[in-house]
């Protein structure tokens, strides 16, 4: 399992990245690769995205929501978990760390690893949601409820 953690900061309010960051349909805006976030529920999202130049989807569960803190997922039936923090820097300026942990599968995802493929997509992501959110101004929508379930195995 591999582990890799980006940081960048935005000049909005926690609040502002918060809200922006769970409108996950929004995503394939700013980040390189999603085609499309589904939300199912409160707890479920189904991702369908291109990796390692071939299209795949799968279901992530929310595990922790902490308004204006934390959003931590994992995959259901995959590889891929990970969690976003906001951290207050000013009252207009955010900290926005993003945490990955995957096991690359096959060669193809082996070789982007070892060329650290990921570590670059993340820098590039973190890059536009925070031309995305600077330039907009306002964050498009908010859910503002917690989840804290990290033992919860059901979806």
């Amino acid at each position: 399992m591999r582990s890799v953690t980006k940081s960048i900061d935005v000049n909005v309010p926690v609040s502002t990245a918060y809200n922006q960051w769970t409108q996950f349909d929004l995503f394939p805006q700013f980040m390189d690769g999603v085609k499309e976030v589904h939300q199912i529920d409160d707890k479920r999202l189904h991702w369908r995205a291109e990796v390692g130049g071939k299209e795949q989807e799968w279901d992530a569960r929310i595990t922790q929501q902490i308004p204006h803190q934390r959003i931590a997922w994992a995959s259901v039936a995959g590889d891929m978990n990970g969690a976003v923090d906001f951290h207050h820097i000013s009252d207009n300026q955010t900290r926005i760390t993003l945490t990955l942990d995957y096991d690359p599968q096959g060669f193809l995802e082996s070789v982007g690893d070892a060329l650290r493929f990921m570590d670059r997509r993340m820098d590039g992501d973190l890059k536009y949601f925070k031309r995305f959110i600077e330039s907009h101004g306002a964050e498009s929508g908010g859910w503002r409820g917690a989840i804290e379930d990290r033992l919860d195995t059901t979806l």
